[in-house]
Formats: C-alpha cells, structure tokens, sequence
C-alpha cells in the first residue's frame, strides 16, 4: 500500500502547487480576442492585481488598492482560494506524517488516522478551489453572453483552468488516500484468520490420525504372531 500512498502523495502536492500557482496569478480574465486585435491592447484580472499590456511589449500592472470596492465575487473567490491553500498545506503535511516510509507519527495505527485525515483536508481543498474557479468563471461568461452588458467583456483566463486542474488533482490524491487506508486495513486481518486457523488445525489432523493408524495396526500384527504360534 506504500505505493498508493506514494501516488496520492504526489497527487495531492502536486495540486497544492497549482492551486498557488492560480491564486498568485492574473490571469483569471483577459479581454476578448476581437477587441485586442482593434486596440493593441490586452487587459488582464486576477484576484489581487489590474495588468494591462500593448503590442509594443510594454506591461504594467495595478494592484487593488482598497478590499471595500473590490466585488462581492471577487472577495468571496479570494476566501475559498486561501482557503483551498491552507487546507493544502496542511493537507502535505499531515500526508508526511502519515506515511509508511516515514518515522514520525507514531505507530501504524495512529499513522492511518493521520493518512485518512490529509485525505479528507486534501479533499475539502480541491472542493474550495472548484467553488471559488467555478463561481468566477460563472460571472465571467454571464457578462459576455449578456445582450445587454455594454461595458469591457473577458473570456476566461489561464488561472481557472489551472485552478480546476489542482482541484481535481487534489480530490483524486485524498480519494486515494482514503481507500489506500481501507484496504491496507482489511487485508492483514484476512490473512491472519484464515492461514493460522488452517496450518494448525491440519498439523494436529495428521498427527492424531498417523497415531490411530499406528495404535490399530500393531495389535493386529501381534494377535496373528502368537495365535500362528
């Protein structure tokens, strides 16, 4: 089961990391393609900074100076993103104390209640960040095929779509996780049962039974002897 955990472990890390990847990022909306290629220009949005660029290769970039007039979706998707990384930090490394090639954590037992626990926190992690892309993707395309919004449209940015791949890599590591431990529990108690039961019980079978068939052939030999006398 060492390599399940390995794997979820890797998982999991792996989607720590690209969830920081696409919270640090500001690339949650650009400008569509048809009014950059009429301007020159390209404007990109994160959670925390305002970019904007030209053809000439000049960038410049605006942070949002006041967290009062920054949007309500916008300050609800800040929450649920440092919300997915801190639950995926503590995710790692709870997955470090609880894995088998480790020597912290205590003993087996305590080391799969560790294990179960990163899975689960690996696992609300995933959630909080497919909440936190979706509800901002979901404003992002109900502006651009409204009618009737006139102001800037985006499409969707490179930071979603990397924020939807940690979260999923996330759900599957703690997924694993949890079932790795399941398993791993099951399997010792199975074999025990049942190989230790049937190794004795066969030995003494044998036994008992090669002393009985000694016991009834003996007297049988010595009646023929002396009776032939």
């Amino acid at each position: 089961m060492s390599g399940a955990q390995i794997s979820a472990l890797v998982f999991g890390v792996g989607g720590f990391g690209a969830l920081v990847a696409a919270t640090t990022s500001n690339e949650w909306k650009v400008t569509t393609r048809a009014s950059s290629v009429i301007t020159a220009t390209w404007v990109y949005q994160g959670l925390w900074m305002n970019c904007a660029g030209n053809a000439l290769g000049s960038f410049h970039c605006r942070p949002h100076f006041t967290i009062f007039k920054v949007e309500g979706y916008i300050q609800a998707c800040r929450g649920l993103m440092i919300a997915a990384v801190s639950l995926g930090f503590f995710g790692s490394i709870f997955a470090l104390f609880g894995m088998k090639c480790t020597k912290v954590g205590g003993s087996d037992k305590a080391k799969a209640k560790i294990a179960c626990l990163a899975g689960i926190v690996f696992i609300l992690s995933g959630l909080c960040s497919m909440t936190g892309c979706s509800l901002y993707a979901n404003k992002i395309t109900t502006e651009f095929f409204d009618p009737l919004y006139v102001e800037q449209k985006y499409e969707l940015g490179a930071a979603l779509f990397i924020g939807w791949a940690g979260a999923s890599l996330c759900i599957i590591g703690g997924v694993i996780f949890c079932f790795s431990i399941s398993d791993n529990s099951k399997t010792p108690r199975m074999a025990y049962t049942y190989n230790g039961a049937t190794s004795v019980m066969s030995s003494r079978t044998k036994y008992h039974g090669g002393e009985g068939d000694f016991k009834s052939t003996n007297p049988s030999k010595q009646f023929d002897k002396n009776a032939y006398v």
